[in-house]
């Protein structure tokens, strides 16, 4: 690379971002990574995913000491050292961070800490420096989105502030009962705070399977958690006091709150990049639209992760990073599947992908169903598990899976080995079949395969 261009720049060092740049390296590409950060990893390694897993992990020590009484194992009263566990939070963040600087340099990328904005379809404008490049991927993610005619202050947070661990607010009002709206709910319920979540639609983690999102419920509103649904948050007042949100719909009255957090969504970044100097299509809501292959409008760009729009998930996000990488390099790849997981990792996991009873009944697919309770479950009661689920859509004329929503502990792992299966079109028979370790949470897919066939005994 000569002085200020670039064989191939990657706007965005997240998990999409560096995936991507390490992939086009391996594949013998001079690679250049622009981001703004300090440090490497993007939203989701320094103020979203990783962080935000570390204190859903500290709630669940905390629930499991609390809940020892019951196996006959007391532990005292749990109290928590709200630094200590900010700084075990922040090095881990740290210790991963710092693995990212060293693949880089094994690989030779060269990292650049500064804002891009397009200039050209072959140029870029980096912090006042003129670049030039033969190829770029935009990788630049996502922001939290921001209610209008809230009042500024310190005391209304977003999904990065809540990560900051400040304090442990007596009570709590969190506005959107998604994923990270119940996943904050998770641990600060654990950790003390009275917490409401207030969520517009008719349920929580709105697109999830109606029955798997009954269990969560039931399970937050067991740990002190109110949860009001089809709930509009019509004005916010702040006082020296607290915070006094006035709500209509599904609950008509005011919530005081010491702490507000909206958790609404987030937003495509893709504007911040001036796609329009190079003639990059782009779409109000700041989305740059891309084929499978992650190519933009313009040749020689892609796109990938939250710019490209929903879901705006990390593991998609990487994906496509190597999609980008392998076709920007001149592979033929594609990421052309529905098939990403969404899990919310909260107590019990929710997790689900592909499709659920009810969006299989809305499109009109042909479609049955079967489930398996996991009161049944061995492996789960003498975990200590409570109420789940296991539940499977599949075509009745193939017996192919359609779908998977599973509820319960660890359901985010669980959920591999059906999205592997619908990935390879296997069939109940093929999952039944399948032998499962006993006792195991994930004979609850094995068996769930055995009931819509009609071979299970365990029920």
């Amino acid at each position: 690379m000569s002085d200020n261009h670039a064989d191939l720049i990657v706007l965005g060092a997240g998990p999409g971002g560096y995936a991507c740049a390490f992939r086009a390296a391996d594949l013998g590409r001079n690679v250049v990574m622009v981001d703004p950060r300090a440090t490497l990893g993007g939203v989701c390694l320094n103020v979203g995913c990783i962080p935000s897993k570390a204190l859903l992990h500290a709630a669940e020590v905390i629930r499991e000491a609390r809940d020892g009484d019951n196996w006959g194992i007391s532990t005292g009263k749990v109290s928590v050292d709200l630094n200590k566990l900010r700084a075990k939070k922040d090095s881990i963040v740290e210790q991963l961070t710092t693995g990212l600087v060293g693949l880089a340099k094994r690989r030779k990328v060269q990292t650049i800490r500064g804002t891009a904005q397009f200039t050209g379809d072959k140029s870029l404008d980096i912090d006042g420096e003129a670049w030039t490049f033969d190829q770029a991927v935009i990788a630049v993610a996502s922001a939290p989105v921001r209610l209008p005619g809230w009042p500024e202050d310190d005391r209304i947070w977003d999904s990065t502030d809540v990560l900051e661990m400040r304090e442990v607010p007596k009570k709590l009002a969190i506005v959107g009962g998604g994923i990270i709206g119940l996943e904050m709910a998770t641990v600060y319920a654990a950790l003390g705070s009275k917490v409401t979540v207030i969520e517009f639609m008719d349920q929580i983690a709105p697109g999830a399977d109606n029955d798997a999102v009954a269990i969560l419920n039931a399970a937050l509103e067991a740990e002190g958690v109110t949860i009001h649904t089809n709930t509009k948050v019509t004005e916010v007042k702040a006082t020296k006091a607290a915070l006094t949100l006035s709500c209509e719909g599904g609950f008509e009255g005011k919530i005081k709150a010491d702490v507000a957090i909206q958790a609404v969504g987030r937003r495509s970044n893709g504007h911040l990049v001036a796609p329009e100097a190079a003639g990059i299509e782009i779409d109000d809501r700041g989305v740059i639209p891309v084929n499978a292959s992650c190519r933009a409008n313009v040749d020689g760009i892609f796109a990938i992760g939250d710019v490209t729009g929903n879901p705006m998930l990390a593991h998609r996000a990487t994906h496509q990073g190597h999609v980008a990488a392998e076709v920007a390099s001149g592979h033929a790849a594609a990421l052309d599947t529905t098939l990403i997981p969404s899990v919310a990792y909260t107590s019990p996991e929710l997790a689900w992908a592909g499709l659920t009873q009810a969006q299989a009944k809305q499109q009109g697919v042909t479609h049955k169903v079967a489930s398996f309770p996991w009161a049944a479950s061995g492996r789960n009661l003498v975990s200590g598990g409570g109420d789940g689920l296991t539940k499977l859509v599949y075509c009745p004329e193939t017996q192919r899976l359609l779908g998977a929503t599973i509820v319960g502990r660890n359901a985010g792992e669980l959920l591999a080995e059906c999205v592997l299966a619908m990935e390879m079109g296997a069939t109940l028979e093929d999952v039944s079949l399948a032998v499962h370790a006993h006792p195991t949470l994930s004979e609850t897919v094995g068996f769930t395969a055995e009931r819509a066939l009609g071979t299970l005994t365990d029920l």
